[in-house]
């Protein structure tokens, strides 16, 4: 039984309403003088509350995906090599299985359901009409990560008059320890993203919904560490080259941005703030403004002479202080009752400067869960749209208005299907992309230089 599995949290359940009644059943037994009796006595009740724990703990992880197996919760993560698949004809710029190749290395595979069929609200009908949300691995070429991902494809992308366009990319991440899971089914970011576009209220856009634990359950911060998990060379370079190699993404920094909730906030920060060369916005939603060393994360910056560097590199305000502000646009939310990091959020506003660029959301009341993230979420993707650059370059017309399967001679099933059309654009096609655009209203956001 999977550790995510209904049959699992049923069993546990079952198992532990058994200890009850065995409990009350059994305890007159127990309940004679002498020491053998008291250890009967304490051991039912220890093993009676063991099982209602387990229960209720796998009924919450159940519902947010915490862990998503047993090897995660045992810290047992397969770090076997990634085979790759050798593209089609050998010309680099094929697919093999309905995923596109670079150098004919794969670096986003399908990856099964990962509970995509327990998510609400998803598209539902032709991709052309609604879009599409796929389930994929992405394999980091530099780290040998393997981190599961759902990718939001716009209706857009498989219309015929965009079949050339490369779309903006806004990725998504998690708290910790959470799941891609929680992004799709808790945050409703593909659900939010398509209702915006839907009403014109935000420029198509793929969104990429990743957790950045990747090291579970070691909560590795964003932070390449020295010896150990390199997440922030994962998502900063590992993650865009995976995305470009098989979607119509934009290759420009412009045209990427990232948010998260939670510590998936801080690491939306900390990545635009330290690689703007390839983030060049960010929505950090209830986000820290420090790494630090905790139970959860172990050592993240070694030892040695160079920790205070490494430190100081990951302090958002010594980076305002001490370094040259980069040339990007963040957003932050906190609650000013509810939320321990309002005045740090303050602070942060205070300290930014030109060129760099802030603008906030800071309701009265709200707390740190998602009722209070999914109130934030339609302004900050909005506001986070309307810093992107759209449309992007000309996509080569051998390469136009496929997706992977189709370029791949499938049959439009599976990763990468859709209605997407295949002619070649017309002259002058440049025109109807600007004209395919549509306003992106600002949100309710208080901006500051």
């Amino acid at each position: 039984m999977g550790l995510t599995s209904r049959t699992t949290v049923y069993a546990l359940t079952a198992l532990a309403a058994l200890c009850v009644v065995l409990l009350v059943w059994l305890w007159p037994r127990f309940a004679k003088p002498g020491p053998l009796h008291v250890l009967g006595r304490l051991g039912a009740i220890a093993v009676t509350q063991v099982t209602i724990v387990a229960a209720f703990a796998c009924a919450v992880n159940s519902s947010y995906q915490f862990f998503g197996s047993w090897n995660e919760l045992f810290g047992n993560v397969d770090t076997a090599p990634v085979g790759v698949t050798q593209a089609a004809g050998g010309n680099g710029g094929g697919s093999v299985n309905g995923i596109s190749s670079v150098r004919g290395a794969s670096l986003v595979q399908p990856a099964g359901d990962q509970q995509l069929s327990r998510v609400s609200g998803l598209p539902s009908g032709p991709a052309a009409a609604v879009g599409r949300v796929e389930s994929v691995k992405i394999i980091g070429r530099r780290t040998g990560v393997v981190d599961p991902a759902f990718v939001y494809l716009p209706p857009q992308y498989f219309q015929k008059a965009y079949h050339r366009m490369r779309f903006p990319v806004i990725v998504a991440l998690s708290g910790y320890p959470g799941s891609i899971f929680n992004l799709a089914q808790h945050l409703r970011v593909s659900q939010t993203a398509g209702e915006l576009q839907g009403k014109g209220q935000m420029q198509p856009t793929i969104m990429v919904m990743i957790r950045p634990t990747i090291a579970p359950p070691r909560d590795t911060e964003c932070v390449d560490v020295p010896g150990g998990p390199q997440t922030e060379t994962f998502l900063a370079k590992d993650l865009p080259d995976a995305i470009k190699s098989v979607y119509r993404a934009g290759h420009d920094a412009n045209s990427w941005g990232v948010m998260g909730y939670s510590s998936g906030g801080s690491c939306a920060l900390q990545l635009t703030m330290r690689d703007p060369g390839v983030y060049t916005t960010a929505a950090a939603l209830s986000p820290d403004y420090q790494v630090k060393d905790d139970p959860t994360t172990g050592n993240l910056f070694g030892g040695g002479p160079g920790r205070q560097a490494r430190v100081d590199g990951h302090d958002l305000m010594w980076r305002l202080k001490h370094l040259p502000a980069p040339q990007v646009s963040v957003l932050v939310a906190n609650s000013k009752h509810g939320e321990k990091g309002y005045a740090q959020t303050e602070a942060f506003i205070k300290a930014v400067k030109a060129p760099m660029r802030v603008v906030s959301i800071l309701p009265e009341n709200g707390s740190h869960n998602f009722p209070t993230w999914v109130r934030e979420m339609p302004a900050a993707l909005k506001w986070m749209n309307g810093q992107l650059t759209f449309p992007q370059d000309v996509v080569p017309r051998h390469h136009a208005g496929k997706t992977a399967t189709e370029a791949a001679g499938g049959t439009g099933t599976g990763i990468g299907t859709g209605s997407s059309p295949s002619a070649d654009p017309r002259p002058g096609h440049a025109s109807v992309r600007a004209a395919g655009r549509e306003p992106t209203p600002r949100p309710t956001a208080t901006a500051h230089r």
